[in-house]
């Protein structure tokens, strides 16, 4: 990945509250059953399966852990106000990365592929530029042992969910990645999760043929 610029202290720190609310938010949306930023006539491609068990498992410890330190800070009552709102944030701060994640899917729309990675961050791929899609099951430790061989043009950007890609995309054009704390990147592979891989992979060729006379390349 080439870096095109980073941002200020100042901007960090907008960026870091934005994505506060933004998870925080998410928790309302979930409840509700409501999902951001999926307009009429586009299709969502859901990738918080890979994580939920993960997720509820690590929800269920911290509710075990905030019990169990609220026993044994009960003759505290400083102390037990302090690790009672913490615990409480983290259990919180734990089930908005899954509500993000639900809320939030990957967006296949009539000119392009929106990609995200919960509320942290979204990448938009025109479909235009799209010169191959496929389907490509790999975990970070693979990603990891074969970044020395990488294309001209950067590492890809990796928007794994639960440790692991399963849809690889090609593009004849750099798109730009803006990460959680400002940092640009102009990347041309972009790996991402979806749930039901195969079928994300046969949508997104089928939009792409839409798009141009050229079809897109298997990969």
């Amino acid at each position: 990945m080439n870096a095109v610029g980073g941002p200020r202290f100042g901007e960090r720190v907008r960026r870091l509250v934005r994505h506060e609310g933004r998870w925080l938010a998410s928790l309302v949306w979930w409840v509700a059953r409501r999902r951001v930023g999926v307009p009429e006539g586009a299709r969502a491609l859901p990738y918080a399966g890979a994580q939920a068990a993960l997720v509820y498992g690590l929800a269920f410890v911290f509710v075990v852990e905030t019990v169990g330190v609220s026993l044994l800070l009960r003759d505290h009552p400083g102390l037990h106000a302090v690790a009672l709102v913490a615990d409480v944030y983290t259990v919180l701060l734990v089930l908005g990365s899954q509500a993000a994640a639900v809320t939030r899917p990957h967006v296949l729309g009539a000119e392009d592929l929106l990609v995200r990675n919960g509320a942290r961050m979204e990448v938009r791929i025109p479909l235009e530029t799209i010169a191959s899609v496929r389907y490509d099951l790999r975990s970070q430790q693979d990603a990891r042992n074969s970044a020395g061989g990488e294309q001209e043009g950067g590492e890809p950007l990796e928007l794994a969910v639960a440790g692991q890609t399963s849809v690889t995309v090609e593009l004849t054009a750099p798109v730009v990645a803006v990460r959680l704390l400002g940092r640009r990147e102009s990347v041309r592979t972009v790996r991402f999760h979806v749930d039901d891989a195969r079928g994300a992979v046969a949508a997104v060729r089928a939009a792409r043929a839409t798009v141009a006379p050229e079809p897109v390349t298997p990969g």
